[in-house]
């Protein structure tokens, strides 16, 4: 029985499609938000809603390929467009393709943990040194950081 990883998917769900301890999921925050508000730097220097959606994206896809056996690429020296893909087309129709790959990646990522094995959360992530317990906990934990952050951005659009 898959009693751990059951609970860690719930947590996940939640954060993206449900309803967090924390606040909005993620599904909530990005409602309604345009490929040109997603495009914008509101705050100078900080990321774009679109850039915090591809890079939540390629983390899910990263933890995904780890569960699968992909090693991540170690810090330091990880290509910057893994971490922080760039965006390449601007157009509406991309910025929605985008949200649906980031809940794409993110389903595919709940089915994996579901059925992963608690008896295999202890085991170290391929390149990492910590264990995959830590990397879905840190997964969620991350969605939960971006997720605020975009929230904080499209506060400048309301």
């Amino acid at each position: 029985m898959n009693t751990a990883c059951n609970r860690i998917a719930y947590q996940f769900a939640s954060t993206i499609n449900g309803e967090g301890w924390h606040g909005d999921s993620l599904r909530e925050i990005l409602k309604g938000i345009t490929a040109e508000q997603a495009l914008a730097h509101p705050i100078p220097k900080a990321h774009s809603i679109w850039e915090l959606v591809l890079h939540l994206d390629g983390w899910c896809k990263l933890a995904c390929g780890a569960v699968r056996g992909t090693p991540i690429p170690a810090w330091p020296g990880m290509p910057k467009d893994e971490d922080w893909p760039p965006v390449t087309a601007t157009s509406e129709q991309a910025w929605q393709q985008a949200v649906k790959s980031l809940f794409a990646s993110h389903l595919e990522l709940v089915e994996a943990i579901k059925s992963f094995g608690d008896e295999r959360l202890e085991e170290k992530a391929p390149g990492r040194t910590y264990s995959f317990y830590y990397l879905f906990h840190g997964w969620n934990q991350h969605a939960v950081y971006h997720a605020g952050q975009i929230a904080v951005l499209k506060k400048n659009f309301a």
